[in-house]
């Protein structure tokens, strides 16, 4: 099975796949699955564009609103994370996953999937301490706080990705794990970004829950971006000699590396994108204790059975007959250039009715709409330094869109 590695997607979807188009006919070969690290953008109308953190200037439909109103088709199954500039109110409604679009599946704010037998895990978001063990406490129309940490790693979702047991073949992170430069040849990274030398040297550049999380996981590869560079590691674990080959990819703009290709042994197929069981049975373990509030989590009550939830989640899926999830829906219009949408239209939290249609199956409640005490507080000024915690959004914005030619990282395909 051949799968395609993508970094920050930036919501250039057109550009990404007739590169990796153009990369199977010139290589005669067949890409199986695109896998994206974060910075997706699945931007529906402009609506949307009022939840995704950045300056308004530099807001742009981009090309995600094709694909979900069936303009365009994906031409390869597609799984992605969510990063630190996402249509924030879109994958609040798939908060345990979905389809954000026909054949594009968003793995949800922590999550597991099998595609042709391959376990994909992933965790969507950055972290940041002050919020890391926070529940869940924003709510759309989000204010000037919580759009700047809605996408913020929360202990919640690290907490069920700590319980899998059963071995993950990839895992992805939007931001590095860290210390994973120990692993790697930080003097160049440092050569390329000066800037990077004092975090390394504190050792606070990267992500301490992605890093725990790679320590219980193990997984034969983790790829992440956010940094906007390529950058590659081989960690070596401690126990059973067991390697996690690491590697951050960039930006989709010319001349920069953004994608890789990496071939993985697979079962027969079908190659398709199904529910993973103990993932499924974690989450429904879990759900009851969802943190809505900014008050810390306290996991010390939770007891966790998983052979009998196994049994009950493989008892279920028989009955329905299918491992797939459930089937896409549109839930807002989509973009259209020649209409502006209603000021008023669509400001609240929307039920996504493949979200309720899994909760039904997993016998839980619907949590997503509920708040906690109060929302959080703007800054006062009513502004917001979007530059300050999150790196230079001018950067992101100006340099996104690639020329009518697609330029291929031809020596950069195999790894």
């Amino acid at each position: 099975m051949k799968i395609a590695i993508e970094g920050c997607m930036h919501g250039d979807l057109d550009n990404v796949y007739a590169t990796l188009l153009h990369l199977q006919e010139v290589e005669r070969t067949k890409i199986d699955l695109l896998i994206c690290c974060g910075d997706f953008q699945a931007v529906r109308n402009e609506k949307d564009l009022e939840s995704l953190s950045v300056p308004p200037k530099y807001r742009s439909m981009n090309s995600f609103w094709k694909y979900y109103s069936g303009e365009k088709v994906a031409p390869f199954p597609t799984i992605f994370i969510g990063g630190n500039h996402e249509a924030s109110n879109y994958l609040w409604e798939l908060y345990y996953g979905g389809w954000a679009a026909p054949d594009i599946y968003f793995l949800g704010f922590a999550g597991v999937v099998k595609f042709g037998g391959i376990r994909i895990g992933g965790i969507s978001g950055i972290y940041k301490s002050r919020d890391y063990r926070s529940g869940h406490f924003e709510r759309a129309p989000y204010n000037n706080s919580d759009i700047k940490s809605i996408y913020h790693v929360r202990e919640y979702d690290v907490h069920k990705l700590m319980q899998i047991e059963e071995p993950v073949d990839i895992f992805v992170s939007h931001d590095w794990p860290l210390g994973i430069t120990d692993h790697g040849n930080w003097k160049d990274l440092v050569r390329d970004k000066p800037y990077f030398q004092k975090e390394i040297e504190e050792r606070s550049l990267g992500s301490k829950a992605a890093a725990e999380l790679l320590e219980k996981l193990k997984p034969p590869y983790w790829f992440s971006a956010h940094l906007h560079c390529k950058f590659a590691a081989l960690v070596q674990h401690q126990d059973g000699g067991q390697l996690t080959k690491f590697l951050a990819l960039d930006k989709c703009i010319p001349r920069r590396k953004f994608l890789q290709i990496i071939e993985v042994e697979s079962g027969p197929g079908p190659y398709e994108i199904e529910y993973d069981e103990e993932w499924l049975a974690i989450t429904r373990r879990f759900n009851s204790i969802f943190p809505l509030t900014k008050m810390p989590m306290n996991f010390g009550g939770v007891e966790f059975e998983m052979e009998e939830c196994r049994n009950w989640i493989k008892s279920r899926l028989k009955s329905r007959g299918s491992s797939k999830p459930f089937e896409f829906v549109r839930t807002v219009p989509c973009y259209n250039s020649s209409q502006t949408l209603a000021n008023h239209s669509f400001s609240g939290h929307i039920h996504n009715p493949q979200t309720e249609s899994l909760l039904e199956f997993l016998e839980v409640e619907y949590l997503l709409d509920k708040s906690g005490p109060t929302h959080s507080q703007s800054p006062a000024s009513g502004s917001v330094d979007y530059d300050s915690e999150d790196g230079p959004i001018e950067e992101d914005a100006d340099e996104i869109q690639l020329p009518e030619e697609e330029e291929e990282e031809e020596d950069d395909v195999k790894m």
